[in-house]
């Protein structure tokens, strides 16, 4: 068993994310309350998979056999969760902390990056318009989109510096 305080690098982190069923079995953990069956988990992978609800009996057996045989396993070992074989419980431990919060970003994260394209693309009409000898009121605007570009990045570079 790891210590309680364990952090993971970067690589085990990644390993452990880049399988869809794993990710989704965190998040169905959580939304759970931390704790479900294998049966509760597969129905809803599989549900979250196909868009169906219920989700093909096929669909629910292949989720139910990958989380039985490699990724529940696997987690368990990691001290993410507590899988019981026996009673084919899964509960979520503390150190799952560590994994949720490397688990996908929220979508108001790529705010800044859609802000940037909308930015530019307003700036280049305005600038091609001032170029083409059209109204000087464009090349206010031209002025103030560049400006409010530069605004976005230094705020994305200060976010993430």
């Amino acid at each position: 068993m790891k210590d309680s305080a364990h952090r993971f690098d970067e690589g085990e982190i990644h390993d452990i994310l880049r399988n869809d069923r794993r990710r989704a079995a965190i998040t169905v953990l959580t939304e759970e309350g931390g704790s479900a069956t294998i049966r509760e988990l597969s129905e809803r992978i599989a549900s979250l998979e196909s868009g169906e609800d219920p989700p093909p009996r096929n669909l629910r057996q292949s989720v139910y056999v990958s989380l039985h045989q490699t990724h529940l396993p696997k987690l368990d070992a990691l001290d993410i969760v507590d899988y019981d074989t026996d009673t084919k419980r899964v509960d979520l431990r503390e150190e799952a902390a560590d994994v949720k919060a490397h688990m996908g970003q929220p979508e108001t994260d790529r705010w800044p990056f859609l802000v940037v394209i909308g930015v530019s693309v307003l700036g280049s009409v305005f600038s091609a318009a001032v170029l083409l000898g059209m109204n000087p009121v464009f090349s206010v605007g031209a002025l103030f989109g560049f400006g409010a570009l530069i605004a976005v990045a230094a705020y994305v570079l200060w976010r993430e510096g």
